[in-house]
C-alpha cells in the first residue's frame, strides 16, 4: 500500500469549465474528476477527499433570497452540511464499486476569531443596493463592490476538523473518505461548552491541510486548474515552480508572488500542512496527480 493521500478538489472539479452548477454539469465534473481518482486507488493509494463548494452553497443562498418572503432562509452552517451530502453522494455514484463514505465533518472554529468582526469572504450573487439593505435587516451584512452589491461573511481559521476519528475509522475498514467538504461545517463552543453553527465559511484548502494532518495522511495535493504554483504570474515572465523548500516558498509569499483571491491559501496550505510535519504538499492541476505524486510534474513542496 502506498502512502496515504489527501486530495483537495477545487472548484473546477465541481463544475462545468464555464462555472456553470446545474445539476447536470456538476455530474459530468465530478464523473470525470473520480476516473483521476479511481486510477490512484486502483494504484494502491489510500486516498481521503475533501472539495469545494462555492458555486453549490451560492444556488441555495439565491433561493434563500428569492424565496425569503415564503420560507426562512436556512443559515449557512445548513448550506454547508447539505452540499457536503450531496456532492458527497456524486462522488460515492462516481466511484462505484470502489467502496466510499462521506462524512459530513464540523469544523471547529474560535468564537473570538477575529474574522468575525470584518467579515470580508463575498458569497453569492450581486444584487441591487434595495435588495442589500432589505438582507441587512435580517442580520447579513452586504458591501458595495464594482458590480453591485454582495454579501459578506466572516472566514475563520479552522482550528480542528471533529469528525475526522470517524474518517479514520472508516478508512480502517476499507473505504475511500470525503470529509470536510467546503471546509467544513463551521462550528463554535459556546460559553456553556456546546457546540453551534456559526455565520461563516471556512477556506477549503486551509480545512484540508488541517485534516490531512489529523488523518495522517503523508501527502496533502491541491487539485486546481494549473500545472503549478507560478512565480511572475501575469507578467511577461512567468514561471512555474518546480520542487521547493518551506523557507524559499515563504520568501516567495511575502515578495507577493500568489494573490490572496487565488493561488495564496493554496500556497498558504501547503506550507502549514508540511511545517506542521506532513512529507510534503503538491499544488497541481486533476488531470495530473498521478504524475504529480512520482515527482514528474506540479509544485512539490518539501521541508527542505
Amino acid at each position: 500500500m502506498d502512502e496515504r493521500v489527501l486530495i483537495a478538489l477545487g472548484g473546477n472539479a465541481m463544475t462545468a469549465p464555464d462555472g456553470s452548477a446545474a445539476p447536470a454539469d456538476q455530474l459530468r465534473a465530478v464523473e470525470l474528476a473520480m476516473g483521476h481518482v479511481a486510477t490512484l486507488i486502483r494504484a494502491g493509494h489510500e486516498v481521503v477527499l475533501t472539495h469545494g463548494n462555492g458555486p453549490q452553497v451560492g444556488n441555495i443562498l439565491l433561493k434563500n433570497q428569492l424565496t425569503s418572503h415564503v420560507v426562512p432562509p436556512v443559515p449557512l452552517d445548513w448550506c454547508g452540511a447539505q452540499t457536503q451530502a450531496t456532492i458527497g453522494t456524486m462522488i460515492m455514484n462516481s466511484l462505484d464499486p470502489l467502496p466510499a463514505a462521506v462524512v459530513v465533518t464540523r469544523t471547529l472554529v474560535d468564537p473570538d476569531d477575529p474574522a468575525f468582526a470584518d467579515p470580508v469572504k463575498p458569497i453569492g450573487q450581486y444584487f441591487s443596493e434595495d435588495e442589500a439593505r432589505r438582507f441587512e435587516q435580517l442580520g447579513q451584512t452586504w458591501r458595495k463592490f464594482e458590480r453591485g452589491w454582495r454579501r459578506v461573511v466572516a472566514s475563520p481559521r479552522p482550528i480542528e476538523i471533529l469528525d475526522a476519528g470517524t474518517a479514520v475509522a472508516l478508512m480502517a475498514a476499507g473505504y475511500t473518505i470525503v470529509a470536510a467538504g467546503g471546509g467544513g461545517v463551521p462550528v463554535a463552543r459556546g460559553v456553556d461548552g456546546r457546540l453551534a453553527g456559526v455565520e461563516a465559511v471556512i477556506d477549503k484548502d486551509h480545512a484540508a491541510a488541517v485534516l490531512a494532518r489529523a488523518v495522517r495522511a503523508g501527502v496533502l495535493v491541491i487539485a486546481t486548474d494549473v500545472p503549478n504554483a507560478i512565480l511572475g504570474y501575469g507578467t511577461a515572465d512567468p514561471r512555474p515552480i518546480g520542487v521547493v523548500s518551506v523557507a524559499e516558498l515563504r520568501e516567495h509569499q511575502a515578495a507577493g508572488h500568489f494573490a490572496s483571491g487565488s493561488m495564496g491559501p493554496k500556497v498558504e496550505a501547503a506550507l502549514r500542512f508540511v511545517e506542521d510535519g506532513g512529507q510534503r504538499a503538491v499544488i497541481t492541476s486533476l488531470d495530473h496527480i498521478s504524475d504529480a505524486l512520482s515527482g514528474n510534474i506540479g509544485t512539490t513542496v518539501t521541508e527542505s
